[in-house]
């Protein structure tokens, strides 16, 4: 078990880290010996009491700088907000996944503010994770073909980008897939993000790959398309008409004007 100045040292050196109770302990005890139980906890509270660390939610602590121990919960958590989350996404599921949907087209604007859901998509999780008055969602890719269920992980991951917000790095869907993944409707109370949807038209229309969009046509999307095809049918006619020929080549439905979710 390491004395008190010791672990000081180790934590100092992980200063502006997100780090877990577990990863406390190891510090504290590198052993784990349940013989220590409680003097391990009561280094815990000790390093609290000395500010060495603080807590950001049950479980989670931070090595606060100066600035860090004259903040309130609620702004300090948010400081720490993309730490928190992917130190959560890279211990559920490493370096297979990527953020999904509104807040990863967000990002493709550069609007790098707090959402209240991320989807994260991945392999094998899903779960919910509270963080404050946000939620993290680790969803699977599933589709449904002949009566079997598909997972399009592996098609949908290569499409991916890596982008560096403060120096920490994430990974999301590139924009085409951005752009349809926004497009699914996650809860019919809040539709769908129009108003983003409508400012990525505008911005990037002109330089979307649509091979991208051709390729994964045939696996899902949909009501993904319709939509699209709608949005754009003021801004972009080529893309309009793109989008149509996409429904129509793929046998999907074809769903016109008052489209429910954007007007």
């Amino acid at each position: 078990m390491n004395d008190f100045n010791k672990i000081v040292k180790v934590l100092w050196r992980s200063w502006w880290k997100v780090i877990f109770k577990d990863e406390i302990h190891d510090i504290i005890d590198p052993e784990q010996r349940a013989e220590y139980n409680t003097k391990v906890s009561k280094l815990v509270y000790r390093l609290k009491a000395t500010w060495i660390i603080v807590s950001l939610k049950a479980w989670v602590y931070i090595v606060p700088d100066d600035e860090d121990v004259k903040l309130n919960s609620v702004d300090l958590l948010e400081k720490y907000y993309l730490k928190l989350a992917k130190k959560y996404i890279t211990q559920n599921c490493g370096s297979q996944y990527y953020i999904s949907g509104t807040k990863a087209l967000e990002f493709h604007l550069k609007n790098y503010s707090i959402s209240e859901k991320i989807f994260v998509i991945n392999r094998d999780v899903n779960k919910k994770v509270k963080i404050g008055s946000s939620e993290i969602i680790f969803k699977t890719l599933k589709w449904k073909k002949e009566g079997k269920t598909l997972n399009l992980f592996s098609r949908t991951f290569p499409l991916h980008k890596t982008i560096e917000i403060d120096g920490l790095q994430l990974k999301i869907s590139g924009l085409e897939l951005s752009l349809l993944e926004a497009c699914l409707v996650d809860s019919l109370e809040d539709g769908i993000a129009v108003e983003t949807i409508t400012k990525a038209l505008k911005k990037y229309g002109s330089i979307l790959n649509l091979d991208i969009f051709v390729n994964i046509a045939p696996y899902k999307y949909n009501m993904s398309f319709n939509r699209l095809k709608e949005l754009s049918k003021n801004l972009n006619h080529d893309l309009y008409l793109f989008f149509l020929d996409c429904i129509k080549k793929n046998g999907w439905n074809f769903v016109g004007e008052g489209l429910r979710n954007i007007y």
